[in-house]
């Protein structure tokens, strides 16, 4: 089992159940998915990038990722429906809090000029959005093999109702927020 997960089901619902009044503890909220994305935007001209993001995303996150397609036309950009443009994973599970592990213990602290995390990415619906400007922060990729750099989305899902409780959830699981919500 991971330690944060151990973390979760020893301290932090009880100490949620006090906070919330949750007299339930089924009730109190947790961790259902987290999504990494990684946007490609240059692969409608070079499909071999999508192939290197693929490959940068599945160390990071440790399973193969999905591949994203253009829903729609849009001219402007050269882009037609059905292109080939992201790419993505969602962990669950064991995955999930072994990667929210590392993001907040080792990732996150890597960021140059890490002030915190924002406290208004969340949707209004308890999810929460991160995003990062490039994947050589996570210790898994080797500097040398990279060919550029690429942003990605983190989205980490809850089952909370609102986003203060999505706030306080993420707070114990040890998220760095800069400013307070």
């Amino acid at each position: 089992m991971s330690r944060l997960k151990e973390k979760y089901e020893k301290e932090i619902i009880s100490e949620l159940q006090k906070e919330m009044g949750i007299a339930n503890r089924m009730a109190v909220p947790r961790l259902e998915k987290i999504v990494v994305n990684i946007g490609v935007g240059e692969a409608i001209q070079n499909i071999k990038i999508l192939d290197a993001a693929k490959q940068e995303l599945s160390l990071i996150t440790g399973q193969w990722p999905a591949v994203g397609r253009a829903r729609k036309s849009i001219a402007q950009f050269k882009l037609r429906q059905g292109h080939a443009i992201a790419c993505y994973t969602t962990l669950r599970g064991r995955m999930m809090y072994g990667f929210m592990d590392r993001l907040v213990n080792i990732v996150l602290p890597r960021v140059r000029d890490f002030r915190g995390a924002s406290s208004r990415a969340f949707d209004g619906r308890g999810n929460y959005t991160l995003g990062l400007r490039e994947q050589l922060v996570f210790p898994e990729i080797d500097y040398t093999k990279v060919d550029q750099p690429r942003g990605m989305n983190i989205t980490i899902v809850t089952s909370a109702k609102t986003d203060s409780e999505a706030y306080a959830l993420l707070k114990k699981l040890g998220m760095p927020f800069g400013e307070t919500f």
